[in-house]
């Protein structure tokens, strides 16, 4: 890797930590691909995150656990790193293995490509046994912290604790692996599934000052910025939500096509449009 794409990297490394130690809120979108990067480039956001999802979802597959392997999530990241001048982070699931060793391995992968944050959750992938044991998952957090404090710029390491979407509606014991996580190393916290204004303030008070992340994209949720900022939250991601919506407008394009109709076209972007965003 060149001085020159490494002193880049450094610059978005710091711009990244710092928009994590300011006052107030800041929005990550999560673009999928190349395109969807540069149109959000343009619309004034100040870094991204990848979306595991929305690259399922472009490679024509399910969302689940082993369902895009490494190489595919960091081929992907590359893409969207290339398409934008802001810091990118990323989705790395559980770190694409069990052990420790490999979540290590993952973050530093992610930082070669580029990249100056990723996640690493506690999820196992295995139905009957969907959560990783609590020692085992401090060790994991514990190893990829150490990774990403081996290289020469700020990786910020967020640990996800996964309890509340896989069934496991234990807030107690969201929180207490996220405040080991914390006391690990990790950057940012992010326990996906709270839906309350309660278990929100809960879990911002129990790892602060570490900030917090909250995803939206569930229907229904309706916490708005101004609410999730006075509770203390740092950052807020969109996880799948902006490519279920893209892949939305066009499922009904398409249904409108098949029973004859096309006014479709009437909200389509115009293609000179296009054109002139692809092209910066």
């Amino acid at each position: 890797m060149s001085s020159a794409i490494n002193n880049n990297q450094n610059q978005k490394a710091e711009v990244f930590k710092a928009l994590h130690e300011r006052d107030g809120l800041f929005i990550i979108p999560n673009p999928w691909d190349a395109g969807s990067t540069k149109i959000l480039t343009g619309l004034g956001f100040e870094a991204f995150t990848t979306t595991s999802a929305g690259l399922a979802y472009t490679l024509g597959r399910p969302d689940g656990h082993a369902m895009i392997s490494r190489e595919e999530t960091l081929d992907n990241a590359l893409s969207i790193i290339n398409a934008t001048h802001l810091p990118v982070a990323a989705d790395l699931e559980n770190g694409f293995g069990d052990t420790p060793e490999i979540c290590a391995e993952t973050i530093l992968a992610a930082a070669g490509v580029g990249l100056v944050g990723g996640s690493i959750e506690d999820a196992t992938g295995d139905d009957q046994n969907p959560i990783y044991n609590f020692e085992l998952s401090v060790t994991r957090v514990k190893a990829a912290v150490e990774a990403a404090r081996s290289l020469p710029f700020h990786f910020t390491l967020t640990a996800r604790a996964e309890n509340m979407i896989h069934g496991k509606i234990d807030l107690q014991d969201t929180i207490k692996r996220l405040v080991a996580y914390a006391d690990a190393g990790a950057d940012v916290l992010f326990a996906p599934g709270l839906k309350t204004r309660e278990q929100i303030s809960e879990v911002v008070k129990a790892v602060a000052p570490k900030p917090v992340n909250i995803v939206l994209g569930a229907a229904g949720f309706d916490i708005s910025f101004n609410e999730l900022a006075d509770l203390g939250v740092k950052r807020v991601s969109l996880g799948s939500a902006l490519a279920r919506a893209a892949l939305g407008a066009f499922q009904r394009a398409a249904i409108e096509l098949s029973n004859g109709g096309y006014s479709f076209v009437n909200d389509a972007v115009p293609y000179l449009e296009l054109n002139k965003i692809f092209g910066k």
